[in-house]
């Protein structure tokens, strides 16, 4: 079972094309927009009915995204295990906020699950029939997070059902599991296949055939021969013998299931027609037509995708999980991570394109078919963005940008967004939180090449960042030759503790009004990294999605007093921010004790319940403590700190070595190789009131490459 020669490009078209689908889907999510409601307000859905400024987070994108990480944090020698999922849920889901539906405990499936992981039940018992009952644990999450886990495992559907059932068992059982089999085995075989009925028959062929999962796959499949051009009539009758009064429950997998496999059927292997059938038809419109999106996406590869369901998505999405670094996502540089799980898990030499994976920068090379990254113009009347080949090699990918109607004063900025902030969205769909991508000190570099028509003078290129609080800083000036590749780089400028949220080059013309400077530019290889040095001034601070930007809090109360954030809590709780792949990171913030016996930063937070917190830890006493799912103290120093001053207090990771300093002396320092990078934060694991202010952070991305350590 090798992989696909072309599994980079599948794993990107299978990922992008479940995002489509998601987005194609939710307006019309809610109940309310049955198959006839849909029908009479906005007919067949065959294009986005709404315009979103950015699609805001979802719980379909949020689940593949963050629990495949159990591959990369606990799984070893390639064998998953449920507890290993249930650690991804526990680390890096904020409790009530964003990743699923926190409805209530016995109301929403994933909320019970995961109260009952966090009161000690072990998976799979978290999520199993046993201990939740039928209704609960047959919902229809057990197969809207699982498509990750069919991804890195192509060629091999009985490995990748197994994987499926047992991400899937953390917080469902029973038809949820078969659900999660059928599609992840459906996913795995699409990598071999376009062939529609091979796929479904293969995915049934692994699950339970007494099961109504299977059943309801039948008489669709029944129904569809006698009727193969009648899906709206397929529809009634799935709502007649198989509707939520059968199948009780706020979304329950069997109603769901028998739209998934309407779509598949009467989309007749089309991308296009079955996710458009899938939102067309009701139930869990997002869901449905994001799993079927993954199947026929890799059946039929990035090509089957239309530019229409493309453009507005611009390869790029927003997940809210609890590190902001990993919740801007850009979908190629994701792909390639999967695509490194994949073969890792089947133990084959990963190929050079794969190994440098760059994490802990921003990297795009625009190399897979259509891929944007994410890039935008500012105006798009002077430039149009779209994917394009190497002028002097026509087998590379670049961004090509055709620009037209420059002269002296006409300005047009491209740029990536390695922020946003809740302006840039439409909605609030589970509450995505961000830190910065891009931060003063890192470098940027990317290679331009200017393919000018007209115009005596040359066309500008200046490097800029800009910030949330509309500040632009521009970085470098350039006049790039016509007819060359130039490469171009910067040093991010210091913002003054503003939170940056473009990164990119401005175009400038630079001739006369009747001499319009029109052409082509390409960009290649952009690139920002290196180490960041930086502030964050909370006085500039505002409140976006739930938390103070630019951190992701858990959920208890934060918040903005004048110069300083208050912490008051009755549990453990902290603020994380910074890169998430930081190797070499410090902190330093004033901390003024208020009430309580904790007051710590935290170092290398690979999650809720991964990282190193040092700071004062009861009377008189500092201490270096590990979370690794439990607190364990590693070091304490005797220091008298008073309630109500204000110290300067400094962590320090680098290496092995964790260091704290309190108004600039080094009280203690450790030795612990237990986790390599992470990010950084502020709080406490216990009951108390904290102030914090003025804080400095430096990172150094280190581009890690070292997934050998992995899986």
């Amino acid at each position: 079972m090798l992989i696909p020669e072309n599994y980079f490009e599948k794993v990107y078209a299978g990922f992008l094309g479940k995002c489509i689908g998601i987005r194609l889907g939710a307006p019309v999510e809610p109940a309310l927009w049955n198959m006839d409601r849909i029908e009479k307000v906005y007919g067949f859905i065959d294009r986005y009915v709404k315009p979103y400024k950015t699609f805001a987070a979802d719980d379909d994108s949020n689940g593949p995204a963050y629990f495949i990480r159990a591959l990369i944090d606990d799984a070893r020698d390639g064998e998953l295990s449920p507890e290993d999922v249930a650690k991804a849920w526990l680390n890096y889901a904020r409790e009530g906020v964003g990743m699923f539906w926190w409805g209530g405990y016995g109301i929403s499936t994933e909320h019970t699950a995961y109260l009952n992981l966090r009161n000690g039940i072990k998976a799979p018992d978290s999520g199993s029939i046993r201990t939740n009952g039928e209704i609960i644990a047959q919902q229809i999450g057990g197969q809207i997070f699982i498509d990750t886990f069919g991804l890195v495992n192509p060629s091999d559907p009985e490995k990748a059902a197994r994987y499926g059932e047992i991400a899937a068992s953390v917080s469902h059982d029973g038809e949820g599991l078969n659900g999660a089999r059928f599609f992840c085995a459906a996913i795995s075989k699409a990598f071999d296949t376009s062939d529609l009925n091979e796929i479904i028959e293969t995915g049934l062929s692994l699950i339970d055939s007494n099961s109504d999962y299977y059943r309801v796959a039948r008489a669709v499949k029944a129904y569809h021969d006698e009727h193969p051009d009648d899906w709206r009539g397929c529809m009634r009758m799935l709502y007649r013998d198989w509707n939520s009064s059968k199948y009780p429950g706020n979304c329950h997998i069997i109603p769901n299931a028998g739209v998934c496999f309407l779509a598949l059927y009467y989309g007749d292997g089309d991308y296009t027609q079955t996710i458009e059938i899938a939102c067309s038809c009701g139930e869990d419109t997002d869901c449905n037509a994001g799993n079927v999106a993954t199947v026929l996406a890799v059946a039929n590869g990035i090509e089957c995708i239309p530019e229409k369901y493309r453009t507005p998505v611009n390869d790029q999405i927003v997940l809210s999980g609890i590190s902001g670094y990993l919740n801007i996502l850009d979908i190629p540089s994701f792909s390639k991570e999967l695509c490194h799980l994949g073969y890792k898990l089947k133990g084959i030499e990963i190929p050079p394109e794969f190994r440098d994976l760059k994490l802990g920068s921003l990297f795009f090379d625009f190399e897979l078919p259509g891929s944007t990254h994410g890039f935008k113009a500012s105006d798009e009347c002077l430039c149009q963005i779209r994917h394009g080949n190497d002028p002097e090699n026509a087998e590379n990918g670049t961004l090509e940008i055709i620009y037209s109607q420059f002269y002296r004063g006409q300005v047009c900025r491209i740029f990536n967004k390695p922020f946003f902030v809740r302006s840039d969205f439409s909605d609030e769909r589970y509450m995505p939180a961000f830190s910065p991508k891009v931060v003063s000190g890192q470098t940027v570099s990317f290679r331009l090449y200017n393919d000018q028509w007209t115009g005596l003078d040359d066309l500008g290129i200046n490097g800029y960042v800009h910030t949330i609080n509309g500040t632009k800083l521009i970085a470098s000036y350039n006049k790039p030759k016509r007819g060359q590749w130039t490469e171009i780089t910067f040093t991010v400028p210091d913002t003054s503790g503003e939170i940056i949220d473009e990164v990119g080059f401005e175009m400038e013309g630079l001739t006369k009004k009747a001499d319009r400077c029109r052409g082509l530019l390409y960009i290649d290889d952009f690139h920002v990294y290196g180490k960041g040095k930086y502030k964050i001034d909370f006085s500039k601070s505002h409140t976006d999605f739930g938390s103070l930007i630019p951190l992701v809090h858990t959920d208890v109360s934060w918040r903005k007093i004048g110069k300083e954030i208050e912490n008051l809590r009755c549990r453990s709780a902290f603020s994380f921010t910074g890169n998430y792949y930081s190797a070499y990171s410090s902190i330093a913030l004033n901390v003024r004790p208020g009430s309580g016996e904790q007051h710590l930063l935290a170092l290398r937070a690979k999650g809720i319940c991964r990282g190193y917190y040092l700071g004062f830890d009861g009377k008189d006493n500092v201490s270096v403590l590990k979370n690794d799912f439990g607190i364990t103290q590693l070091a304490k120093a005797y220091f008298r700190w008073e309630y109500g001053r204000t110290y300067r207090m400094k962590a320090v990771a680098e290496n092995d070595s964790i260091s704290l300093f309190i108004d600039g002396q080094e009280i203690i320092s450790v030795k612990d190789d237990a986790f390599d990078y992470g990010m950084v934060g502020f709080g406490s694991t216990t009951l108390g009131r904290t102030y914090f202010s003025d804080a400095e952070i430096e990172t150094d991305t280190g581009e890690r490459k070292d997934y050998e350590k992995q899986i």
